[in-house]
């Protein structure tokens, strides 16, 4: 069959994953602390490989979206009034725990809460046959107490400068002063993109150290997608598929005459 049938197929197989990138990015334009994504194409490889009876076949045609990178740049920043809510000026993240699987990723969104865990009471040292005693009651259920922690609202845990929990006595006391933790990496590419905005580093990023942004309490990280560019970049996607298709059509055309002219 005709080369150009497949060119075009691929054509807009590839453009409709671009749209689906770009609906992403058009959908999260209110999201706080989301970070657009860049599509980046580029061409198959071309030229033919030998087949039976030194039938040469293609290798490969037209072109391909190679991955999605993350524009990291920063958005602006929109004051909220709500002590809980924090924002980076400058570079880094805030770091998550989450207490379950102990898995801790990064964020640029602050919209963090105060949720209520429960947990054992610390043990007064003692010493003698109290103590004795008690070690030997090993089956006995330790006593629970609620303790409050920031968090993303998810249950994941905001880590401080030091990598502990940040921790209130009173749920009342959300105006005191919080050392949240600002973390950063040297390379960006590579970060893993998971749910709610959430990044998970790889080796490639390399060594995490201290961020060299400011904490803003109060404000909130606004998307950095750029509506007016991505609804541009979607007339363009629309565009390209609409002709991929009319090629395909076309090609099939040309197959149904020259079959058509072999009776």
């Amino acid at each position: 069959m005709n080369m150009s049938f497949y060119n075009a197929a691929v054509g807009a197989q590839q453009q409709q994953n671009r749209m689906n990138v770009q609906a992403n990015n058009i959908s999260n334009v209110n999201t706080f602390g989301f970070k657009a994504k860049k599509v980046s194409f580029q061409q198959l490889m071309y030229g033919n490989i030998q087949g039976t009876d030194n039938e040469q076949i293609s290798r490969g045609s037209g072109a391909q979206m190679v991955k999605a990178t993350t524009d990291f740049s920063a958005g602006s920043y929109a004051p909220t009034g709500n002590d809980l809510d924090f924002a980076i000026n400058g570079s880094g993240f805030f770091a998550l725990y989450h207490p379950i699987s102990g898995e801790i990723t990064y964020t640029r969104d602050g919209s963090f809460t105060l949720s209520q865990f429960m947990v054992p009471a610390p043990v007064e040292e003692e010493d003698g046959e109290q103590a004795a005693a008690e070690e030997q009651e090993e089956s006995a259920e330790p006593e629970m107490i609620p303790e409050w922690r920031l968090t993303d609202g998810a249950g994941r845990c905001v880590l401080d400068s030091r990598g502990n929990f940040i921790r209130l006595a009173d749920p009342n006391e959300s105006t005191v002063n919080m050392d949240i933790g600002i973390f950063d990496y040297t390379i960006y590419d590579g970060l893993q993109n998971t749910d709610s905005g959430r990044f998970l580093p790889t080796d490639k990023n390399g060594d995490l150290y201290w961020g060299t942004g400011v904490l803003k309490r109060g404000f909130l990280e606004i998307s950095n997608v750029d509506l007016g560019l991505e609804m541009t970049k979607v007339i363009e996607a629309q565009r390209a598929y609409s002709y991929a298709l009319k090629m395909v059509q076309t090609s099939d055309e040309i197959e149904n005459t020259i079959n058509g002219l072999r009776g």
